[in-house]
């Protein structure tokens, strides 16, 4: 598998034809969220004018412009019957002494909804957190007090209806790519329970902070929305997660990062991932299928299909054509402009050794 990271602005993605990407997953800097200030503000400098003349709320608009020219070419490049999974957070923020929430995920739906695309469900990012405090404001004393946010949004788009297999090698690849009946059930519901990742950058020079998700989130999304083979793409790449997640499921990606100057961090992220960390979230996926399948059979219920390619029972017919595979190498092809990796795997293997060899670049 194929994956390259472009290094100028999503705003033009013209190096992605018409109707060239099977699937979007990705972050975009949050609006009015402070740490993305000076970014926005670089890419329009009527950000930062409404910042010093203390209106937010056109700051916030202006923000959301500059995302606007994303989904936009977002729209463009996916084909028809493809998805659009937005993660976004909304903001809290008080300036010139005024307290607000401002709904990035309402601006994002209208912005994308204008454009055509069909807004399905969404999810709730439920973020697990430590902190013991569940309001911000004046304690114990009541109408001064407000809610904490903790959770995000995971926003579900598809452009046109659904897709079509018309040839035999496409519902091949389809039913190839099906997941565990008790991965539906996770996957499918519209709240989310995973716990979030450390957001500080070590060795970067443009910035510290990051606003990196948990990789579950972004394979659960490529697995539930694409199938293998298929092209993802993260206008937002930051530290290349939707990148390795994409690896994982032997799906191609493609991905646009305005900093430059994260292009080290990223090739040695990219081009070193560990095999042997890969190919044991492989090994805990099917692990956790061979536990749940063991459990229902103690409770003497039905399991009952045969997944030949996998050497294990399953609960629906759709699923005994899954497949997944070991990471065999991850391999630098070209980093003098854009970044280019590419991914490769044991196609023969059972799942049930994990290969003990890891080959980084």
């Amino acid at each position: 598998m194929k994956h390259t990271i472009y290094f100028n602005a999503a705003q033009n993605m013209s190096p992605l034809k018409d109707k060239s990407v099977d699937i979007v997953v990705t972050s975009p800097p949050y609006p009015m969220i402070e740490m993305w200030d000076n970014i926005m503000s670089n890419q329009n400098p009527d950000i930062k004018s409404a910042f010093e003349a203390n209106e937010p709320r056109k700051a916030f608009e202006l923000m959301h412009q500059e995302l606007d020219k994303v989904w936009a070419e977002c729209w463009r490049v996916l084909k028809e019957g493809s998805f659009l999974c937005i993660n976004i957070g909304d903001a809290t923020r008080t300036i010139n002494g005024e307290f607000a929430l401002y709904n990035n995920n309402a601006r994002i739906i209208q912005a994308c909804e204008k454009l055509g695309f069909i807004n399905l469900p969404n999810i709730l990012w439920r973020k697990t957190t430590n902190a013991p405090n569940k309001f911000m404001g004046s304690g114990m004393l009541p109408c001064g007090a407000y809610v904490t946010l903790e959770h995000e949004w995971i926003l579900i788009f598809r452009k046109g209806g659904k897709r079509v297999y018309k040839k035999t090698e496409e519902k091949e690849a389809r039913r190839d790519s099906s997941f565990f009946w008790e991965e539906r059930n996770v996957w499918f519901s519209d709240i989310w329970e995973i716990k979030g990742v450390k957001q500080t950058i070590d060795n970067a020079p443009s910035r510290d902070r990051n606003a990196s998700y948990p990789i579950e989130l972004p394979f659960r999304l490529i697995n539930m929305y694409s199938q293998k083979g298929d092209v993802v793409l993260d206008p937002f790449m930051g530290l290349g997660t939707t990148a390795i997640a994409a690896m994982l499921s032997e799906r191609n990606s493609v991905g646009f990062e305005i900093d430059l100057l994260l292009k080290p961090l990223l090739k040695d992220i990219l081009g070193s991932v560990s095999i042997i960390k890969a190919n044991t979230l492989i090994s805990e996926r099917y692990k956790k299928h061979l536990t749940f399948v063991d459990e229902r059979i103690k409770m003497k219920k039905e399991v009952k299909y045969d997944n030949i390619h996998l050497g294990c029972k399953v609960m629906t017919s759709q699923e005994t054509d899954l497949t997944f595979h070991y990471m065999k190498e991850v391999n630098v092809i070209d980093d003098k402009n854009d970044l280019i990796i590419e991914s490769t795997y044991y196609l023969d293997r059972s799942l049930k050794d994990i290969p003990i060899s890891e080959k980084r670049v």
